[in-house]
Order: structure tokens, then C-alpha cells, then sequence
């Protein structure tokens, strides 16, 4: 669903991806892991087409990246949980989950899409009174389940999860951990997420690859994770302050 192949990208003098070759097979959920700054965030930057690699190739659905004429058509294939969840405290929670059946190429009738949407809030266990709150009205936690019912709210075939959890307590992070699992499954949706956060790695993932300088330095299923002898992904799942991964002291 998701392929690249030998993707570079810099800014200026600063190399951010020096290579990337990663492939995410169709209704597979694949874990990008890796410390701050190692390029994750870039690199879904770039299957979005939001940034241009200065060399490689990225396909989606077996479609160039780059190739692509209609964005809006483009765009609407993914779902994206982004990391605080990132609502418009400006209009309610419906509209916030509808905000994609509100307009472009989507776009449904007002009655129809606010229908959908308080759908897609009990689907992530929230009640329909919640669906004329404001999002400053509500927890973290009930924020980041909007979120999420935003993501899925136009059905699509590839999530994007920035960061699930951060922010959350250990409790609500695991409750969050089994609703993305629970939804990808259900959904049949291709599932792209980037995290610190090991325990959401364990929850989530099928596939895992460890994002360290620009380079993928491991991939592999997640149940060989635990098990693999790469010193990066090793020193990385450990937390240990000892190995290939410099440290600040």
C-alpha cells in the first residue's frame, strides 16, 4: 500500500532522510520508532506529499506520490490522528469529527455528515451528547477519542497516528491503544503510526522499524523485536544511555 524506495531528504545542509526504504503492506500496521529529531515526522510529511524528496520514489496504492494530479482525491485516502489531537476549539465536536463530509470533494449534507459523526463518537465510546461540546470542554483523553473519530470519520484507507498517546496517563494511553487496534482491524485500514512510546508499540503494530539518523535501521514483525540483536533498536527499547545512540550528558 505504501512504499519507498531509497527516499532522501535535506533542508539546506542538514541531511534529515538519508535513504529510506520502507514497504507497508495493504491493512497492515506498520510502528515507525525512533528518538526526536531522527526524521519520522518527515517522513510521513513526504508520503502526504506535504514535502518533495530531493531523490527516491513513493507510491501509494501503487500511485508516485509525486505523480499525482488530483490532491484533493489524493488526500482523501487517509486519516490522520495527529499528536494532541489538534481539534478546532472554535466549533463543536461534531464538526470537528465531520470536518472533512463539510467540504471538498466529500462533502455530505450537514444533516447527514453530523449523523456520521456522532456515529464515529460512539464508535471510540463517547455519547452523542458530547457531539455539541466544545473541545475545551472535554479531558485530554475524551479530546484525543474525537481525534480518532475524526480519522476514521471518512471511512479511508490509510491512518496516519502521530504520536498517540503522548499526554496521557497510563490507564487512558492503553484504552486509546486498543481502539486504534480495535478500529484497524475492523476497518481493514492500512496503519501508519510513529511513537516513543513502546507499550503502544507491543499494542498496535504488525510490522516496526526503527528510524535512527535518517536510516532505517531495523525492520522486522513486531514479535522479533524483542529478540533482535541490533544494538540501535536494543539500546532504544531498553532505554539504556549506553550504545550507538549518542546521548546528551
Amino acid at each position: 500500500m505504501i512504499e519507498l524506495k531509497d527516499v532522501h531528504k535535506a533542508f539546506g545542509s542538514k541531511e534529515i532522510l538519508r535513504g529510506i526504504n520502507l514497504d507497508v503492506e495493504r491493512g497492515q500496521s506498520c510502528v515507525i520508532i525512533g528518538g526526536s529529531g531522527t526524521g519520522k515526522s518527515v517522513t510521513l510529511k513526504c508520503i502526504l506529499g506535504l514535502i518533495k524528496p530531493d531523490r527516491g520514489t513513493i507510491s501509494v496504492d501503487g500511485k508516485e506520490v509525486t505523480a499525482s494530479g488530483d490532491r484533493d482525491a489524493f488526500l482523501a485516502q487517509f486519516g490522520m490522528l495527529f499528536q494532541g489531537a489538534a481539534l478546532f476549539d472554535s466549533i463543536p465536536v461534531w464538526q470537528n469529527v465531520a470536518f472533512r463530509l463539510l467540504r471538498g470533494s466529500l462533502k455530505r449534507p450537514k444533516d447527514e455528515a453530523r449523523d456520521i459523526a456522532i456515529e464515529k463518537l460512539r464508535r471510540v465510546g463517547l455519547s452523542a451528547d458530547v457531539a455539541d461540546l466544545f473541545p475545551g470542554e472535554l479531558s485530554g483523553g475524551m479530546q484525543k477519542r474525537v481525534g480518532l473519530a475524526r480519522a476514521i470519520a471518512a471511512e479511508p484507507k490509510i491512518i496516519f497516528f502521530d504520536e498517540p498517546t503522548t499526554g496521557l496517563d497510563p490507564i487512558m494511553a492503553g484504552v486509546i491503544n486498543d481502539l486504534i487496534r480495535e478500529i484497524v482491524v475492523e476497518m481493514g485500514a492500512t496503519a501508519l503510526t510513529i511513537t516513543h512510546d513502546m507499550t503502544s508499540v507491543r499494542a498496535i503494530a504488525d510490522k516496526v522499524a526503527m528510524l535512527h539518523h535518517g536510516k532505517i535501521r531495523w525492520h522486522g514483525p513486531v514479535a522479533d523485536m524483542d529478540s533482535a540483536d541490533d544494538p540501535y533498536l536494543r539500546q532504544f527499547i531498553t532505554g539504556s544511555p549506553e550504545g550507538p545512540i549518542e546521548t546528551l550528558r
